[in-house]
């Protein structure tokens, strides 16, 4: 459905820009422009480079609906058409010339300076597809181009968050595993877990699971990714939670291209609401691809200096490669190790120019005890505060807030009874 009188974020400079919101990104199609304004052709150019149209094949052309009309006569439509025009008459006439010349299936979205429902009628009569009102920035267009393959409702499916550690041995898998443990039981979201250390990964072991098959069996056999393949690798870890689990033997090498795991991914956005990636930390085309690829971005870090130099060289990458998303977040772990001098947060902070989420202390007894007992750490000790901690990190980063649990009264199981339940 179109959105009529979509204000862009460039007319409300004052509004905060939509943190929270999820767009998906869109699959392989052909998408031309043409423009009537270079600050318009800018914005569509910008658009392109967003992580969510990788996959499109974007061109752009001046000359507005002219120029559409003109370029078709011989050549076959793409799958989307963005035109920008700032008549009405010729808008309407054009559209109709245009039709003439469209394949069928063709897409177009229009790009308007005139603010009316009668000319919103119209459009939709002539079929158009979207109408936002210039001037429009980036993320409108990325916004407009990837809801054509993205139904309202589904929105929430296939949220990717990737977490990260700043160094080795700072925990990241650890505090990834509890996130993701918090999303599906606090936030009753189900999500999976994605271990991709398939050498070396604990998943398996933090939630005492031994699957005969997991992610491996995806990324070398990526012609047989599909849905129903992936549900036979994924191992059940509660109700909400699933595991897709590293092989954690080395029988093998995993030398991977950049977009080994792109089927995988694309599957589980299909049908996960969340998915979690347990990102290595090594720094290859495909962990880059993973990192630029998710919709939100945990780095976890201990508080010493090759960590924070490793955490601002990590948000000063991806702000640069994700200018439409929100900045990624981090948090402080293994806090307060007994005689180690530490970087305080609030240093850690300045040099980021970003807070933590989080600190979580230093605590190797019951996060001992948890990698040891194959358990989380809300199962070791249901009232110790970091389950909070983690708890905060899954509503930051799924914009979720936590699943209320109804009290129970006295009279509940005779309620129950009477209900024959």
């Amino acid at each position: 459905m179109i959105s009529y009188a979509r204000q862009t974020q460039e007319e409300q400079p004052d509004a905060p820009p939509p943190v929270e919101e999820h767009i998906a990104p869109a699959p392989r199609v052909s998408v031309q422009a043409f423009c009537e304004t270079v600050e318009t052709a800018a914005a569509v150019q910008s658009a392109g480079e967003d992580r969510r149209l990788g996959k499109a094949h974007l061109k752009i052309q001046m000359g507005g609906m002219a120029a559409a009309i003109e370029a078709y006569r011989s050549a076959p439509t793409p799958n989307v058409i963005v035109l920008e025009s700032d008549g009405r008459n010729d808008l309407l006439g054009g559209l109709d010339h245009l039709a003439t010349v469209c394949d069928a299936g063709t897409r177009v979205v229009v790009i308007g300076r005139i603010n009316d429902v009668t000319l919103y009628r119209e459009l939709v009569r002539r079929g158009v597809s979207d109408y936002v009102l210039a001037p429009v920035g980036a993320i409108d267009v990325v916004r407009s181009i990837c809801n054509l393959f993205s139904a309202p409702e589904a929105k929430a499916v296939g949220r990717i968050i990737a977490v990260v550690g700043a160094k080795g041995g700072v925990g990241a898998s650890t505090i990834s595993h509890n996130v993701a443990w918090a999303i599906a039981r606090d936030l009753a979201m189900d999500a999976v877990v994605a271990d991709l250390d398939l050498a070396f990964g604990t998943a398996g072991l933090d939630y005492n699971q031994d699957p005969p098959q997991g992610i491996a069996d995806a990324v070398f056999s990526p012609d047989r990714v599909d849905t129903a393949f992936i549900d036979r690798l994924l191992s059940k870890c509660t109700d909400h939670l699933s595991l897709l689990a590293a092989p954690a033997t080395l029988d093998r090498v995993y030398d991977f291209g950049t977009d080994a795991f792109d089927a995988v991914f694309d599957t589980l956005r299909s049908t996960m609401p969340c998915i979690v990636l347990d990102v290595p930390h090594q720094w290859s085309g495909w962990t880059k691809r993973a990192l630029i690829g998710a919709d939100d971005i945990l780095i976890v870090a201990a508080p010493d200096l090759a960590n924070l130099r490793n955490t601002k060289n990590l948000f000063d990458l991806l702000k640069a490669s994700r200018p439409n998303d929100r900045p990624p977040l981090y948090c402080l772990n293994q806090v307060g190790v007994p005689k180690r001098p530490e970087i305080a947060a609030a240093e850690f902070a300045k040099a980021i120019e970003s807070q933590p989420v989080v600190s979580i202390p230093f605590e190797p007894q019951i996060f001992g005890s948890a990698a040891n007992n194959g358990q989380m750490i809300a199962e070791i000790s249901a009232n110790h505060k970091s389950i909070e901690m983690f708890l905060q990190i899954a509503q930051r980063l799924t914009g979720r807030s936590e699943t209320k649990k109804q009290k129970s009264s006295l009279l509940s199981p005779l309620i129950d009874k009477l209900r024959g339940r």
